[in-house]
């Protein structure tokens, strides 16, 4: 474990073989798992999950948050209470992730195969890009292999099953382009 200076560690924290930068503050009940590296001036909440992924520098993690292996959250994101991050989602810096949102990285899940239960490596991963600045609403749920657009936003209780592009908002089940944003020159 390699800890920054200044580092605020709460009570019930389990550290395993990670890196958290200076200034950042870690709640309580959070769990950090091997390879995860924290950026400097981080805040995570209470009753987080992190599992091997990368969190840059001045972000903020919610309570009730999951974020799994190989998931990267880019510089100034904050990602709001009980959301879930799953291996292959990529967030770009200053995007904002609403409460209870939800990321999926299989197109075809399944719990078993010819009775043997799926393990690591026996599955696709599809990777999703959330763009720098982009905005997610409460209760989204962003299906896997998605680009959503730099500056974009997503209505709260949206399923986005395409790319959403840049600056564009889009809204509903399946969402669909609303408008675009009206970006100062």
């Amino acid at each position: 474990v390699k800890l920054g200076k200044n580092v605020v560690l709460s009570d019930f924290v389990n550290l395993y073989a990670c890196q958290i930068g200076d200034n950042s503050k870690i709640g309580r009940f959070v769990e950090i798992q091997q390879n995860t590296v924290i950026g400097k001036n981080v805040n995570i909440y209470n009753f987080v999950n992190l599992y091997g992924c990368q969190i840059g520098d001045n972000s903020r993690i919610g309570t009730f948050v999951e974020i799994q292996k190989n998931a990267k959250i880019g510089n100034r994101v904050k990602i709001s209470t009980h959301t879930f991050i799953c291996e292959g989602v990529t967030i770009e810096d200053e995007a904002f992730i609403g409460h209870n949102v939800n990321f999926i990285n299989d197109k075809h899940p399944a719990a078993a195969i010819n009775g043997e239960l799926v393990c690591d490596g026996q599955w696709e991963v599809i990777h999703t890009t959330v763009k720098r600045g982009a905005a997610i609403g409460t209760g989204a749920v962003i299906l896997c292999g998605v680009v959503i657009g730099e500056n974009a936003l997503v209505g709260a209780g949206s399923v986005v099953t395409k790319d959403v592009e840049a600056n564009a908002v889009v809204a509903g089940n399946p969402a669909r382009f609303m408008k675009f944003k009206n970006i100062p020159v």
